[in-house]
């Protein structure tokens, strides 16, 4: 590469920087090669991890599986046949690549061909997959490939609505909205009938059709639209034009008035519609899974009343319209709508419903007639993490949770299964890590996969019936990646703010760390109180494994107000979220400082998106004593100003002085420390209005801070530009370096 020395020298002088060598292409303190370095570890290392992805794709309706295998140079193919408890290459890669590359002309190798994913057509003993749009069939006995038309991109989904089963169970008939009322198309003749005519653009149908399994008749939601708030967007810089352009769009804030609906049930003969009154959804935040019993007599729908404290489950009679409240949950502070499950069973005769009514996410069965507990299913210090499959015939519920087993870290998921009257628990997975499982079509047997941060992948078969062994399938092959330096995150347990809790987080070190040097800690902080965001699982290409290349330790924690632990751990949020468990994480910071010396918590650094963008410019405004830098992308910088449907759930309803209180524009005063804001522009996330009243704020302040405004961008951290951005400013304000002079190094090129 030419390199003009006189530019680079008076280029690097104006900027104030360090000058220290030009030909080694270092325009400061840090070097273009540590970004270089930090870059290959973010992208590339996942490639020297090899036999260590095991993601069984179970083929037709058989106890055969294939997967892919990363190897040194490329991957391979696998074929298991559990039932012969075999493993083999799932074809002959050689032929197969020769064979292509006749076809082609292009040359391939057995380890290098060009799809990552196959499909298996078991009778004709034919394997297809695509090649540049293309797909492409191999006869797997004479190796001869065809290449067959173009395939098209799958339709682009109108909306994001999620939408019931249009086509009714004896496939006669298929529903649609058109010109806000139901209209059902005959599937012979194409004969259409009109069964709502009171729908119009003030109360309108929805495109959410639940079918009685009788095909009679069919639920459906009438809506009221609320008057929700309009956000507009301006895109400064159009593709097709020249002049910026507004776009203006409904969205709801905490306060609005929300859209209300209401189950109606239509028939298929032309009968009037049954609608339920008014009054049982008043105040609904949501209402939502219609499930119909198996005599069609009778459905169940959810109500979760506006301020999440309140949930029913009512029971409709399909005749009358009658409606019966069949169970109902109450709570002091929210009831978690993300993690809350209903599930009908035994013909409609019971409810499996999710309850933290102990202090733990359970789940608890009850008469659907009565509404009386028949028994609870699941119980102790621990969470239910999710239903995996119900089985009814044998009456068994497959479902994953956390905090279970003794000595491991209640974040790691392992399966299990359980009676609907609760006996005969058996855990599915073995292994201190956090399992994934895959079950065949039958439930015959099942791949478990599970890892740590600090272990690789190890893939095993086992038997459903009787959890045994039947195979060893994969260990994952790291040697590669440990000869290129890379250096293992450790997982790092602390007390929280009550000096019992423990508060669990990683800590990533970089590839030339030396024990004895001094480190500047940042923190990436996501606390949104719907999940809990710390990595449990192996994986080589982290972003914080690249940032801490530069030169930095980095740290990830879930402090008190995050999900999945128990009811009093996640309760620290309500009315809460400005909190971001941050007396959590400085204790976490302070006592691993305390055992590690290297790490340096005088400069403290963090960063996060979104929520984290909200909580990283928190940081500054309400602990300025121990955060000193803070890049926050695309915050919800105050909870007024974002979507109703996080922040009420959190925040609560009506929106109080505790909204304010909290708020980064209402605080932006107290800014201490070095702050870069950054927001794309075109956010249908969060309103980057959110970001800018901010700025506003700062600005009335008369605060000093930085602001990348990314033109045509929607909710983002700023991509690889913005990523650059983050490590100059954390290189410039933590390590008290001179990132390289970028505009000096393009004007090179």
């Amino acid at each position: 590469m030419h390199v003009n020395k006189t530019r680079y020298i008076a280029a690097a002088l104006l900027a104030g920087c360090v000058f220290i060598s030009v030909g080694g292409l270092s325009y400061g303190d840090v070097t273009v090669e540590d970004y270089r370095r930090a870059d290959r570890f973010r992208r590339e290392l996942d490639k020297l991890v090899y036999t260590g992805d095991v993601n069984p794709r179970w083929i037709e309706r058989t106890n055969n599986f294939w997967y892919r295998n990363y190897i040194p140079g490329g991957k391979e193919f696998v074929l298991v046949d559990a039932d012969r408890r075999s493993k083999s290459p799932a074809f002959d890669h050689e032929r197969l690549a020769a064979a292509l590359s006749n076809l082609t002309g292009k040359k391939y190798t057995a380890i290098t061909l060009p799809f990552d994913d196959i499909s298996f057509e078991v009778k004709k003993n034919l394997v297809k997959f695509v090649v540049e749009g293309y797909e492409y069939t191999c006869d797997l006995k004479t190796y001869a490939v065809t290449k067959g038309e173009q395939l098209q991109p799958p339709p682009r989904r109108r909306s994001r609505r999620r939408t019931g089963q249009s086509r009714s169970p004896d496939g006669k008939w298929l529903a649609l909205v058109r010109d806000h009322n139901v209209f059902i198309r005959s599937t012979d003749t194409g004969e259409e009938r009109q069964l709502s005519r009171d729908g119009n653009a003030e109360r309108t149908y929805a495109e959410v059709f639940e079918w009685a399994p009788d095909s009679t008749k069919l639920a459906v939601y009438y809506e009221t639209p609320g008057r929700l708030t309009e956000v507009y967007l301006i895109e400064s810089s159009p593709k097709d034009q020249m002049r910026p352009q507004m776009t203006a769009r409904p969205y709801a804030l905490p306060g609005d008035v929300l859209d209300v609906r209401r189950p109606c049930v239509l028939y298929v003969d032309g009968r009037p519609p049954v609608k339920i009154h008014e009054r049982w959804v008043e105040n609904a935040f949501q209402v939502t899974d219609i499930q119909w019993a198996s005599d069609s007599m009778f459905f169940t729908f959810r109500y979760q009343q506006r301020g999440e404290q309140l949930a029913r489950l009512f029971r409709v009679n399909a005749l009358s319209g009658e409606v019966k409240t069949v169970l109902e949950e109450k709570a002091d502070t929210f009831i978690d709508r993300y993690n809350l499950y209903v599930r009908s069973v035994a013909e409609g005769s019971k409810i499996i419903w999710s309850s933290e009514r102990d202090g733990w996410r359970h789940l608890y069965l009850f008469d659907a007639l009565t509404g009386e507990l028949v028994n609870e299913i699941t119980k102790g210090p621990w969470v239910v993490r999710g239903i995996e499959h119900v089985d009814e015939k044998t009456q068994h519920i497959y479902f994953r949770a956390g905090g279970r087993e003794p000595g491991q870290d209640p974040y790691n998921l392992h399966f299990y299964r359980i009676r609907f009257d609760g006996t005969g628990l058996e855990s599915l997975t073995e292994g201190n890590g956090s399992h994934a499982v895959s079950f065949s079509p039958d439930r015959t047997y099942y791949v478990d996969s599970f890892s740590r941060v600090d272990m690789p992948p190890l893939a095993v078969l086992k038997r459903t019936s009787d959890r045994s062994l039947v195979m060893e399938l994969e260990t994952a092959d790291i040697r590669d990646l440990l000869a290129e330096g890379w250096r293992m995150p450790e997982p790092f347990v602390a007390k929280g703010r009550d000096g019992m809790t423990d508060i669990y987080g990683v800590i990533y070190r970089p590839s030339h760390f030396d024990a004895a040097k001094s480190y500047p800690v940042i923190e990436n902080i996501y606390a949104g109180p719907h999940g809990s965001f710390v990595p449990k699982t192996f994986r080589a290409g982290r972003g914080d494994q690249a940032l801490a290349e530069l030169g930095f330790i980095v740290v990830q924690i879930d402090g008190m107000g995050t999900a999945n632990r128990s009811r009093a751990f996640h309760d620290v949020a309500w009315k809460n979220v400005g909190d971001a468990g941050f007396p959590d994480r400085i204790k976490w910071m302070q006592a691993a400082a305390a055992e590690y010396p290297s790490m340096d918590i005088s400069r403290v650094g963090i960063y996060g998106t979104s929520a984290g963008g909200q909580s990283s410019t928190g940081a500054l405004l309400f602990h300025p004593q121990f955060y000193k830098v803070a890049v926050s992308s695309c915050g919800c910088h105050d909870n007024r100003m974002d979507k109703a449907t996080w922040n009420e759930q959190w925040m609560g309803y009506p929106v109080g002085p505790h909204y304010e209180a909290q708020s980064n524009v209402t605080n932006a005063h107290n800014l201490i420390g070095k702050l870069l804001l950054i927001v794309g522009e075109m956010d249908t996330n969060v309103p980057p209005q959110s970001t800018l009243q901010v700025v506003d704020a700062l600005i009335k302040a008369e605060k000093d801070f930085d602001l990348l405004f990314l033109p045509g961008a929607g909710h983002t951290s700023g991509g690889d530009y913005g990523e650059r951005r983050r490590r100059d400013y954390f290189v410039r304000h933590l390590l008290g370096e001179a990132p390289p002079d970028w505009n000096a190094l393009q004007e090179s090129n």
